[in-house]
């Protein structure tokens, strides 16, 4: 039997705040005087309440988290993206959902719970592996890198039948399981699939696969707040995060293993990335109160994060890549890094001058801080939220954070809660990006850009 942890009541806990009481061992005292505080304590606390359930996409929710970000863009006196009347930036996605997989391999019907298919065609029906129906066979053997070889073949697009030995079976329950959850996809620019077996068989003899989806578009909203520069507005400093996150618990169907106590249901994404969305909302304030900013900045908070960075993909292409100076996009600062609370790390360190530059900056203002340099190059954290889509056009875009994220008990949990945060640590954190970021928005600093050849391409199938 699962057991789920209790969660504080919000009320409570918003009142708790208001009476400056501590969410941590810390008390929650101002420790500078770029960010308010008491702002950022509001906003954060609303991005991650209840009320929201989670802010999934395609959620009645994540629509209200939209309309508070657009009231406080306006609040704050941002101008819509150029060609929009409002902060919302509508667009549609493509929605693919697994409807029917059947296979007959060799004279003999397999189970559905040895198939996976990836798919972006409406039916397909393959009997035979030959040059003219374009469809690839292909053995993952157990000595293989059963990850490396789908996405080998989800880079190379095309039609693919994969043999994939037993001993990959825990790997491949995990592929099955994302796969029968439906791809989501900008648009349908490339019909293909990959449709694999869990079977010891090394050689086809004979098969018959008949699969079907269904598509469907669906409706996202980027929420986009502009800052117009003032000697330099054709430059622009981007400020993002994502608003988005998991929903609402099937407690029927899943379990993330942490709950102890009364069902919790709710993936409030508190620090993933109310933090982040929080951050760049205090920025907005921050740079418009203070009216120096030669360059243009815009302030987005992308939807569709969690399911493909679909959000920033249609962003980037509403603008030109050349005109990005930079992109700060900020991804999990709620809580301590490993070099203690205040600060943070960044990714891609390696492939732009953006970190030197803003180091030298905090440098500069005798601030005593530090962008680290990503501390966890092995779980390919460049790659996982929304600037790598701007790197691969070129612009020198990184993802600053200070999560732990070898050790954090509340990632993708329903733990991932206000109660869970550091909000001093928090506000040092957006407090430096202020400080670090301010060559970039007086035109004073510009880094290098990427080397789009050094960058990891989206794969065409899922």
């Amino acid at each position: 039997m699962i057991k789920y942890k209790n969660k504080m009541k919000q009320g409570s806990l918003t009142l708790a705040i208001l009476a400056g009481l501590s969410l941590s061992s810390m008390p929650l005292i101002s420790h500078a005087t770029n960010i308010s505080l008491d702002k950022m304590t509001t906003d954060v606390t609303y991005l991650a309440s209840d009320k929201l359930n989670g802010r999934a996409n395609f959620s009645a929710d994540i629509d209200k988290a939209a309309n508070y970000i657009s009231q406080r863009f306006s609040d704050i006196g941002l101008k819509p993206l150029h060609g929009l009347k409002t902060y919302k930036q509508t667009f549609s996605v493509t929605n693919i959902s697994p409807r029917v997989l059947t296979l007959s391999l060799n004279n003999k019907k397999i189970g559905d719970d040895k198939l996976a298919m990836a798919s972006t065609m409406t039916e397909i029906s393959w009997q035979e592996i030959n040059q003219t129906n374009g469809v690839q066979s292909h053995v993952i053997s157990a000595d293989d890198k059963f990850s490396d070889k789908i996405s080998q073949l989800n880079q190379a697009g095309g039609k693919h039948f994969v043999l994939v030995n037993t001993a990959h079976a825990k790997m491949f329950g995990r592929y099955r399981n994302y796969f029968k959850g439906g791809l989501t996809k900008l648009n349908l620019d490339h019909q293909g699939a990959i449709v694999m077996v869990l079977t010891d068989e090394t050689k086809i003899n004979s098969f018959n696969l008949v699969g079907k989806t269904t598509i469907a578009k669906k409706s996202l909203t980027n929420i986009v707040g502009v800052l117009p520069g003032k000697s330099k507005s054709k430059e622009i400093v981007l400020y993002s995060a994502h608003y988005d996150h998991l929903g609402v618990k099937d407690l029927d169907n899943e379990s993330d293993g942490s709950d102890t106590g009364k069902a919790d249901v709710i993936y409030n994404g508190a620090d993933d990335d109310a933090s982040g969305t929080t951050a760049i909302i205090n920025l907005a304030e921050y740079f418009t109160d203070k009216g120096d900013n030669a360059r243009t900045l815009m302030f987005s908070a992308f939807a569709a994060e969690e399911i493909g960075g679909f959000g920033s993909r249609y962003f980037s292409e509403q603008l030109d890549p050349k005109d990005v100076v930079a992109m700060i996009n900020i991804e999990m600062i709620g809580k301590p890094s490993k070099f203690g609370a205040g600060t943070m790390w960044m990714t891609g360190a390696d492939r732009s001058s953006l970190q030197s530059l803003l180091n030298a900056q905090l440098k500069a203002d005798k601030t005593n801080m530090e962008i680290h340099t990503d501390p966890y190059p092995e779980q390919g954290l460049f790659y996982r939220s929304d600037n790598a889509t701007l790197a691969r056009l070129g612009v020198p875009a990184h993802s600053f954070s200070s999560t732990q994220l070898d050790k954090d008990q509340h990632y993708h949990k329903v733990s991932d809660d206000l109660a869970s945060l550091d909000l001093n640590s928090m506000h040092k954190v957006i407090e430096a990006l202020s400080i670090s970021t301010q060559g970039l928005v007086d035109g004073s600093i510009t880094p290098s850009r990427i080397d789009v050849n050094k960058v990891r391409r989206n794969g065409k199938i899922y």
